[in-house]
């Protein structure tokens, strides 16, 4: 299938889970893939609550059944604390068709496991490989790679997809990418042996948590197998760096601040060194090239509350391995119209709700003990949303998203 003048049908830039998914969906359609990483698998990264959405595109890709053999802590919804109110969502029920649970994942342990899927399925991944250089072109793209050891070499393909997450290589060396809409912020985050009673925490939702006294700060606790979890705390940036403690105690410092998470942690061990990520949120001019496209966080990142960025990641891998087949048999393919634009619908939808969630109406629509709570259809929508289904336009909430909840959150406020 790959013409004489290329090493392979598809480049892809990173192991991560689009450039796996990705690799694992053309390999089923029998192109030869090569997957470059920069890194060795396993490695740390965050990211680490799926959505019910993304089991769509695992399953895809051919790698449902390993995933579901992984071992890894199930997930079928989302609590939210907010001073003493609170409020949870059960994926299971939602409005939109689809798988209603899924998982909480170390990432090491699962990024490891779809790259082995997809090497298993014949995609020559090869770790300790850094692309240094690209050069678009509509019929023959090349990358030049710089192994960890050796010369550095160039590789022809009929196409390159940008799989490589907070790397953004292909925006990085191609001067794509802009400034994002959103507020600069800090996450602070580790992982710890939580000590938690389970009989004050159910252990197959995420928790997400709001600082007592400014709602802009809020908190992640995703629980994993074995007694572990990951905490973590998302502060706007500038108040960050007014805090005179190093990370490890300003991550203490704001859990002993949120009263319920205060309580839960109480006995927690902190055994893993704390981490942190700046100004993560990221726009680029345009989400594809001749012959190239960036899927997931390599074009747009948001923000990780509503843990968006794997999901949006299998979907962009999904979409473009499915043009790629149309393209490489010769039918027309609009990049523009069947790539980005339907990629964007989601990416703008779970962008109104980030947006709402910092300026409190959608926290006022979770914490509120009125209308959407009574209403169960407005609730299974919202529900839908939280699990990854921003692309069901049956969904009203999908659509005119900030008008929407604009409206709901002065019905809520309301009550």
């Amino acid at each position: 299938m790959t013409k004489n003048s290329h090493d392979c049908d598809v480049t892809i830039i990173g192991a991560g889970p689009s450039g796996s998914v990705a690799a694992g969906i053309l390999r089923k359609k029998g192109y030869h893939v090569i997957v470059l990483e920069r890194e060795h698998f396993p490695r740390f990264v965050i990211g680490e609550s799926l959505l019910p959405q993304s089991m769509v595109f695992i399953e895809e890709a051919g790698m449902l059944d390993a995933v579901n053999a992984g071992g890894f802590q199930v997930k079928n919804g989302a609590f939210f604390h907010r001073d003493a109110t609170t409020a949870f969502f059960d994926f299971r029920e939602k409005f939109s068709p689809g798988p209603g649970t899924t998982y909480q994942v170390p990432r090491a342990q699962f990024d490891k496991l779809l790259a082995d899927e997809a090497s298993r399925a014949g995609a020559d991944i090869r770790y300790g490989h850094s692309v240094t250089a690209m050069t678009p072109d509509p019929h023959s793209p090349s990358v030049t790679v710089q192994p960890e050891t050796g010369d550095a070499y160039t590789l022809h393909s009929r196409f390159v997809l940008d799989a490589s997450g907070y790397g953004r290589v292909l925006s990085r060396l191609l001067n794509l990418e802009l400034p994002s809409e959103l507020d600069p912020r800090k996450s602070v985050f580790t992982h710890i042996i939580d000590n938690a009673l389970d009989s004050e925490w159910d252990r197959e939702k995420i928790v997400i948590a709001v600082h007592p006294q400014n709602h802009q700060i809020w908190y992640w606790l995703i629980p994993f197998t074995q007694g572990r979890a990951s905490v973590g705390a998302v502060l706007p940036k500038a108040q960050a760096e007014s805090y005179a403690e190093d990370d490890p105690a300003l991550l203490r410092r704001m859990v002993k601040e949120e009263g319920f998470l205060n309580k839960l942690l109480r006995n927690a061990e902190f055994d893993t060194p704390v981490r942190t990520i700046e100004g993560y949120s990221c726009k680029v001019k345009t989400l594809h090239g001749p012959g190239f496209a960036l899927l997931g966080n390599a074009g747009e990142f948001l923000d990780p509350v509503f843990s968006s960025g794997v999901t949006i990641a299998m979907k962009s891998a999904s979409l473009a391995a499915h043009l790629l087949e149309k393209q490489f048999e010769n039918q027309p393919v609009n990049w523009e119209a069947d790539y980005a634009e339907v990629l964007m619908l989601g990416v703008n939808t779970f962008r109104a709700y980030v947006n709402a969630w910092y300026t409190t109406e959608f926290q006022d629509v979770i914490f509120s003990q009125g209308k959407q709570q009574d209403d169960k259809n407005v609730r299974e929508m919202i529900s839908s949303i939280l699990a990854g289904y921003v692309w069901d336009r049956a969904n009203p909430l999908t659509n005119e998203s900030d008008r929407r909840l604009r409206a709901l959150a002065e019905i809520c406020r309301s009550l």
